[in-house]
């Protein structure tokens, strides 16, 4: 048997070689009693420094400020962990000024994977070789186990911060709390630290997340006293709920942010009636997946000073605004909504996102008989516009004679199914005689464009107007119809932008940026910058043709 180039062997019978001469000759001068001392010596000091590095805590020498610097890159579980150092290190984490509580941080890997296969699962992926019952009982017992182990965490930490006050030292340092658990009766122990947080250390942000367990069970639900003892004293100003069922809000004065998040459906109605009425300090709230199935949320708050208020993807029920007069931002995703603009007289930022449609098929269609005046119209200082109007079939009218934005400045009409007449932004174009700024991102949809627009010749020209840019440009005939005319009747315009790929970066609600690619076009870029630059700029000014 051939041996291996990297296995050494060596024969019994085998006389060992000699040494090289030259290799001999080479060792000669070095005198064996001066080597000696000199290794000895400097094997000595190095185990000397050795340990005197070992002995050396070179951590513990930062001062406080540099060690808190420390814990704050680390996640709250790992910070509260290192109290078990010294007596030194316990009292570190009382100066931290943001906890951070996720059960998420908890959970192994092993609960994802099995997350991830029950999915599959239930989509008969993996056939009929998945034991569906046994891999439901090791999520749920995944889930059990992380919130024991939470609701442990959390017990200590309090019994050891009233230790510490008792000894004059209380946690006061701490200013945001976030919270993510499951909904279980271990969750209990959660009341304990978000009153210790709100009431003691005077927190200003708090955010509770009740994440639903594997098998749906109730929402979170807080004391019959709130979040708290003593509301009125409490410095809490920014409030995110998710899961959980609205505590009373009404005393606590320092609120004016406020997030209520995939609240239960038994909330009633009175509840968000409530935060609106008795809570007239907030200034911004946010109603998200919020499913209002008992009845409709009438708001009349006249002494309101809410000045921000976001509604998105609440489903299965209605809210009726009629007054909020110191709005000055709306926002309305996807939320079946009654307003009238004219209430708010102080709006200047509105956002509007409306589907009408369940799925792409004319079986079931939508005749085009919606004024955009009911959705837009009725606000004479709205400056920032934003616009999400989709469906299988165009749903308003080509026309709205009542619609007016005398002091729109920005626009943004985003998600433009490529099958409806793209040229429909006219309407908006001629209401807005100050717009400097048009924003159009066209979706790509497999069908072909249906039901266009008959327009009349333009018996006006638009002053103001300085930037067009459209991404999701095709070069079909209405897209390159609908440029123009804006470049026909537009005096001032700079810059055309065209662009085939990109999309829009929302940065807020009512702020954005236009995010393009580059498109190599080929022969048909020769097509469409003839057919555009045949129409006669109506500009004074040189107009830059983009097309990427």
């Amino acid at each position: 048997m051939r041996t291996p180039p990297f296995c050494r062997t060596r024969s019994r019978n085998r006389n060992p070689r000699p040494p090289d001469e030259g290799a001999t000759a080479a060792l000669r001068p070095v005198h064996r009693s001066r080597l000696r001392p000199a290794i000895a010596t400097k094997s000595s000091s190095r185990r000397r420094q050795l340990r005197v590095s070992c002995g050396e805590d070179r951590l513990s020498a930062l001062t406080d400020d540099l060690l808190l610097l420390v814990l704050r890159r680390l996640d709250t579980r790992t910070a509260l962990a290192t109290a078990a150092l010294s007596k030194r290190w316990a009292g570190l984490p009382r100066g931290l000024d943001v906890l951070d509580f996720r059960v998420s941080d908890i959970l192994p890997a092993r609960y994802h994977q099995c997350i991830r296969v029950h999915g599959k699962a239930t989509g008969h992926t993996y056939g009929f070789n998945v034991n569906l019952k046994v891999l439901c009982a090791n999520i749920e017992r995944y889930e059990r186990r992380a919130m024991r182990t939470m609701a442990a965490s959390i017990n200590n930490f309090l019994d050891a911060d009233d230790a510490h006050d008792h000894a004059g030292e209380r946690l006061c340092n701490v200013r945001v709390l976030r919270l993510e658990f499951f909904a279980t009766q271990c969750s209990s122990r959660i009341n304990r630290l978000i009153a210790k947080a709100v009431d003691a250390c005077r927190v200003e942000d708090l955010e509770v997340s009740a994440k639903g367990t594997f098998r749906p069970q109730d929402a979170h639900c807080f004391p019959h006293h709130g979040l708290c003892k003593d509301p009125q004293k409490s410095r809490l100003r920014n409030l995110k709920l998710a899961g959980c069922y609205v505590p009373p809000l009404q005393d606590f004065h320092a609120l004016t942010s406020l997030v209520l998040q995939d609240l239960p459906e038994s909330t009633p109605t009175a509840a968000y009636v409530t935060v609106f009425t008795l809570c007239p300090q907030l200034q911004a709230l946010h109603l998200k997946s919020c499913n209002l199935k008992q009845g409709v949320v009438a708001v009349h708050a006249p002494r309101s000073e809410i000045k921000q208020l976001i509604l998105e993807h609440c489903w299965f029920g209605q809210i009726k605004l009629y007054s909020l007069p110191m709005l000055e931002s709306l926002a309305v995703l996807e939320t079946d909504v009654t307003y009238k603009l004219s209430s708010f007289p102080y709006l200047r930022h509105l956002n509007v996102t409306t589907r009408c449609g369940v799925t792409k098929s004319r079986i079931c269609r939508f005749r085009n008989y919606y004024d955009l005046n009911l959705y837009l119209g009725g606000s004479p200082g709205i400056t920032d516009l934003v616009v999400r109007f989709t469906g299988y079939d165009r749903w308003f009218k080509s026309s709205s004679p009542k619609l007016l934005f005398p002091k729109l400045r920005r626009l943004l009409i985003a998600d433009v199914p490529s099958s409806w007449d793209v040229s429909w932004p006219r309407l908006l174009i001629e209401a807005a005689p100050c717009l400097e700024i048009l924003h159009i991102h066209i979706a790509h949809w497999e069908e072909e464009s249906c039901n266009d627009i008959s327009w009349q010749p333009p018996e006006f020209f638009h002053s103001q107007l300085k930037e067009l840019v459209i991404v999701g440009f095709e070069g079909t005939e209405r897209q390159i119809f609908f440029v123009n005319f804006v470049i026909k009747i537009s005096t001032s315009l700079q810059l055309v932008s065209l662009h085939k790929n990109g999309h829009v970066l929302d940065r807020g609600h009512w702020n954005w940026d236009m995010v393009t690619q580059q498109y190599q076009w080929g022969n048909e870029k020769v097509r469409i910058l003839k057919q555009i630059a045949d129409n006669g700029p109506c500009s004074v000014t040189p107009i830059q043709l983009v097309l990427e």
